[in-house]
């Protein structure tokens, strides 16, 4: 699908990296849920029944919080961010004060794709989304496949 200038204009990183957009804009699922492949609910802890979030996790915002959700699926905290043959990564953004904004799944290729809140999907690379809307890597996960 190519480029595109409003993403750039969000997200000033991928005009200097490179990245594709991959599919165009829902508002079915978020970057929380995609991150796991999951494309039919928003993943967000907050009460309203509206959105979707995993049992016996605590329902706040915070880091250990997203950590203990990906943890049910099998994901561990590691530090490499390289792609690792035989594993699945996620990455965790998170904002100037530790809270999740936004997460990303490696691809085989070593690159990441993500789900831009309400807007498209895209393949990039990981640096592409660090910045003042996305803030920088708060953790990496991954899992045995």
């Amino acid at each position: 699908m190519g480029k595109a200038i409003h993403l750039e204009l969000r997200y000033p990183n991928l005009a200097i990296t490179d990245y594709n957009v991959t599919s165009p804009k829902s508002q079915e699922y978020n970057c929380f849920a995609w991150a796991v492949g999951d494309q039919e609910r928003w993943w967000q802890p907050t009460p309203e029944d509206e959105f979707y979030w995993v049992d016996n996790v605590p329902m706040e915002e915070t880091l250990s919080a997203y950590i203990q959700a990906y943890q049910t699926l099998g994901y561990k905290p590691c530090d490499e961010t390289k792609f690792e043959l035989g594993y699945a990564k996620i990455a965790l953004y998170v904002n100037e004060d530790g809270i999740p904004v936004h997460a990303a799944r490696q691809l085989p290729t070593g690159k990441w794709t993500s789900k831009l809140g309400a807007l498209e999907d895209i393949e990039h690379e990981l640096e592409g989304l660090i910045g003042d809307r996305y803030g920088k890597i708060g953790q990496i996960l991954k899992k045995l496949l």
